[in-house]
């Protein structure tokens, strides 16, 4: 690794003048927010995978020949537990989510994961599965055959196996059985709208915005998250055109500073405007190596040994210690954290020093976001 010594003074620069929103600019609020009582629906259910070549749940998952018999049962096959034995079926976990304003006989998309000790569920069909919310009612039934984006092959204890065969997707795999109502209106009968991302000054933002508009006026933040419309009397029978012109209206949000390393893949995201304080810092690698042979030693010109005598492994050790010459680097004042991965990227500095050069000048109090370690 390649010695890094670096030398910044970067002064804050002042920020412009506040920025004034014209017609057409920011983000729709659609994207920005949502209703507050439209909100997904988690469904799960248990099923049996069929059709897999020997790759299913052996006579140690229980439960697996327990499904098998009792889904016999069902079309009058009356088998006794201590006769299935049969690795073509696996038991599984089914897993999807019901989006909101999901109708009667719309199709969603369903996860399957094996629950025992299948190699693969490539090549099943998943029978038919209810699929239930947290009122315990059904709410969606899924069926058909799985789409697994790996394999697993074994043979005299050779394995090639490429990302995960026991869990598998079945796009439209799943049918919408029961409709659940989004309640729109509040108990006062207005309308709430929820960000995403909190945030006192987007909330301000947005609901400027929405005043803004023709018949507007009518909608104040509560607090950083929720902005609340008191719908006007003549819209009150056309709903759906109101919340429209709303949600087509444009905002420029504020969003939190944020830098996001990941030191497993040394990856580094950050915004572009995030600011550095004047801050000195000093980074270098001493590089040490350390090496050990083992020779062997054995008496030469020997023609008759005692008890006593025999080879020897002994190690021989080597340490060698390099320190590169240092590498100054200069930034203009005001820069920012993209300015500053640049640079070091110009000087080939690995992802692990600019990891560690973030995260000291985070101590520092020096970078004014937050950073986020994953």
């Amino acid at each position: 690794m390649r010695n890094l010594i670096l030398v910044l003074t970067l002064a804050l620069s002042s920020f412009g003048p506040a920025w004034a929103q014209q017609p057409g600019d920011g983000i729709r609020i659609r994207e920005l927010a949502r209703l507050a009582g439209a909100k997904e629906n988690s469904l799960i259910g248990y099923g049996l995978v069929t059709g897999l070549a020997r790759t299913g749940d052996s006579s140690r998952s229980e439960a697996t020949l327990q499904s098998i018999r009792n889904t016999l049962l069902r079309y009058g096959v009356n088998v006794p537990l201590d006769m299935v034995r049969s690795r073509n079926a696996a038991g599984v976990m089914v897993t999807t989510t019901l989006p909101a304003y999901a109708q009667l006989g719309d199709k969603i998309d369903v996860n399957v994961t094996s629950m025992g000790d299948a190699r693969s569920l490539v090549g099943g069909t998943l029978l038919l599965t209810h699929l239930i919310g947290a009122d315990q009612q059904v709410y969606a039934l899924a069926q058909g055959p799985v789409s697994v984006g790996g394999f697993s092959y074994d043979l005299n204890g050779n394995l090639v196996q490429k990302n995960h065969p026991t869990a598998a997707l079945i796009p439209d795999g799943a049918t919408v059985e029961k409709h659940v109502p989004t309640q729109m209106l509040s108990s006062t009968g207005s309308i709430r709208y929820v960000l995403h991302e909190p945030s006192f000054a987007t909330a301000n933002r947005v609901a400027n915005s929405i005043n803004a508009l023709p018949g507007g006026g009518y909608a104040k933040a509560l607090d950083a998250a929720v902005i609340e419309i008191a719908l006007p009397p003549d819209v009150q029978t056309n709903l759906v055109a109101y919340l429209t012109q709303v949600e087509d209206a444009r905002v420029r949000p504020v969003f939190p500073s944020r830098v996001v390393v990941n030191e497993r893949t040394g990856t580094v995201v950050s915004g572009g405007n995030v600011q550095i304080s004047p801050v000195t810092i000093t980074h270098g690698d001493l590089n040490v190596s350390i090496r050990t042979e083992f020779l062997v030693s054995q008496p030469s010109f020997v023609f008759r040994t005692g008890p006593g005598v025999r080879s020897v492994v002994v190690p021989d050790t080597t340490i060698d210690v390099e320190e590169e010459d240092p590498i100054d680097l200069n930034l203009p004042n005001g820069s920012t954290v993209a300015e500053l991965v640049s640079a070091l990227n110009k000087v080939k500095a690995t992802s692990r020093d600019v990891i560690t050069i973030l995260q000291g000048i985070k101590r520092a109090g020096a970078l004014h976001a937050e950073l986020i370690v994953q």
